[in-house]
């Protein structure tokens, strides 16, 4: 059997004291979200919740769930990370598979898509752009202006250049078309760096809460970002429909918890079942020898 030196034993016992405790402050707060939210209206408002519930009650998920602004803001942000992440995901998907190709002016295009991502107009010139298009108060504004990302851009491309070659040939001379090539080769070869891409587009969508504020002139119309935001941030208590014989029974700071946990859920959700690509190799099998 293999002996393991003492230094090697040390480096395993520090790094697995060191990734627990980083997991743990991850995990931890999140729990003490969820024990505010089952927990009672005097447990709560006194500060004593940590990690379990206080005085159990489910009030601030039933009051959570019929409040419409709430579920509204839910339905918005949904709609605009599953468009959002489809139409990020065709154009960064067919831009990348044409630049991962050696063409004439290939390097000055590049240059020039490298260019918006290091130097940008600012807050008002996109302001005032977006608006002259007509984005104000339009759905649209949550996914047309953050469609296109050069860094994923960049990633896809490097994702698709590093396949060989020798499978794109075989196919174009069996009669295949380019977008045959993309969607038959490229596209599951990269399923790895895809999932990876399209994990960091969904967060971004489902996380990002100042384009509904900037642009959106009514909070029935905020994405569930925004509408927590304008809650749990700003302190507006409107939008919580917390009727006074509601006061009486739960506490703000259950509902705000309540509403927190719920809109941390479904990346929560959706994260497991895209990391198994995470840890595998981009085109590992394609070709064999």
């Amino acid at each position: 059997m293999r002996r393991i030196s003492l230094s090697r034993k040390i480096f395993v016992v520090c790094n697995t004291v060191f990734l627990v405790t980083v997991a743990l402050l991850c995990l931890l707060p999140l729990v003490n979200l969820l024990a505010i939210s089952l927990s009672g209206k005097s447990a709560a408002n006194s500060g004593i919740v940590t990690f379990w519930p206080v005085d159990f009650t489910v009030l601030a998920y039933v009051k959570t769930f019929h409040n419409s602004n709430f579920i509204r803001s839910i339905v918005i942000s949904v709609l605009r990370t599953f468009t959002g992440t489809f139409l990020s995901m065709f154009v960064i998907t067919t831009a990348g598979y044409a630049l991962s190709k050696e063409f004439r002016g290939r390097t000055a295009l590049m240059w020039f898509f490298v260019f918006t991502m290091l130097f940008g107009g600012g807050l008002i010139p996109s302001y005032l752009v977006n608006t002259s298009l007509g984005l104000k108060n339009n759905f649209l504004v949550y996914i047309l202006p953050g469609a296109f990302g050069c860094y994923n851009l960049i990633l896809i491309m490097n994702f698709f250049k590093s396949i060989p070659k020798a499978l794109e040939e075989a196919a174009l001379i069996d009669g295949a078309s380019f977008f045959t090539v993309l969607i038959r080769i490229f596209l599951p070869l990269s399923k790895a760096g895809l999932a990876t891409v399209a994990l960091f587009i969904m967060v971004g969508n489902w996380n990002e809460w100042f384009t509904g504020i900037l642009y959106m002139s009514n909070t029935k119309n905020y994405p569930l970002a925004s509408f927590l935001q304008v809650i749990v941030v700003q302190g507006n208590q409107q939008d919580l429909a917390l009727d006074p014989a509601s006061a009486a029974s739960m506490s703000e700071r259950t509902i705000k918890a309540a509403q927190v946990f719920i809109g941390a859920l479904p990346i929560l959700m959706v994260y497991p079942f895209l990391q198994k690509y995470f840890v595998k190799g981009i085109v590992v099998g394609a070709v064999k020898e």
